[in-house]
């Protein structure tokens, strides 16, 4: 293992094993820390790749934690990355509000400062953080992305942008249209600045309406009917309307009653997995 990883916690978890790590990223400027799921590799020797993208206020430790993952994933022979959402640590720029700045990073480059420095996470992960996971764990295989809420955004517009790499997508309550709800418009007037021309290449409807048609990433969203985000920052049915328009193969599974919390996420976090399993 290289020196520039320093493993912080080692678990045993059901017929795999739970990690996380410390490195200093060159592209944010600062230490970071990410969790790693690893399937038995006796078993799966190069097993397939999920990343989790965790949303505002969260960081690699609330999925590994609440979501009940790791059970399936074994099962399955997956292995899970989860990234922190934003760089962190006194050097690096934050804002008083809760929904920008660090637990904020919204998964996009940002080109503004005082933001522009760190604030790369878009780079972080489709770079940076994957030659981690191919160079050092041997992390080769096909791989998907899933996420919540503002990594829900992460997930789709990651997905979106790399449809040769990831093989499906899925979303707990996204936020799919960043550029006309108030949790995006806040980040990405601070991130991107004043061009909205330029905030499209971040956004999943934007994405999705002008996608080529000749590679279709499956995406399946999960949105809970109880949550109290729903119809104002989420949003779910814009992305759905333009894949219908496109026959696109997405499906949106509104849930009864259930809420923003881990406790939806955990309720179908095994269904994503499977769902990821028959495109990996």
């Amino acid at each position: 293992m290289t020196e520039k990883l320093e493993l912080l916690e080692e678990h045993r978890s059901f017929d795999g094993t739970q990690l996380k790590y410390r490195h200093y990223s060159e592209v944010l400027s600062c230490d970071m820390t990410f969790s790693l799921f690893l399937p038995n590799r006796e078993k799966f020797e190069t097993p397939p790749l999920i990343w989790w993208l965790s949303g505002l206020t969260c960081t690699d430790d609330n999925f590994t934690h609440k979501a009940g993952a790791q059970k399936k994933a074994a099962e399955l022979g997956l292995a899970m990355l989860m990234p922190d959402t934003s760089p962190r640590g006194d050097s690096v720029a934050d804002d008083a509000d809760w929904d920008l700045g660090q637990g904020a990073g919204f998964y996009v480059n940002a080109t503004q400062e005082p933001w522009a420095h760190n604030f790369r996470m878009y780079d972080y992960i489709v770079t940076e953080l994957t030659g981690i996971a191919r160079e050092e764990f041997g992390l080769t295989g096909p791989e998907s992305v899933m996420g919540h809420s503002m990594g829900g955004h992460g997930a789709l517009i990651i997905g979106l942008r790399n449809p040769e790499r990831f093989r499906s997508i899925s979303a707990f309550a996204p936020i799919v249209n960043p550029m006309e709800v108030p949790w995006g418009v806040k980040a990405f007037d601070a991130y991107l600045g004043v061009d909205r021309e330029a905030w499209s290449e971040w956004d999943a409807t934007k994405l999705l309406a002008k996608h080529d048609s000749s590679t279709q990433t499956p995406i399946l969203i999960d949105q809970g009917t109880g949550d109290s985000f729903y119809k104002e920052q989420l949003q779910p049915e814009k992305l759905a309307e333009i894949a219908t328009s496109k026959s696109y193969p997405l499906t949106l599974r509104l849930r009864d009653g259930y809420d923003h919390s881990y406790y939806f996420i955990a309720s179908f976090i095994d269904e994503h997995l499977d769902f990821h399993q028959k495109y990996l």
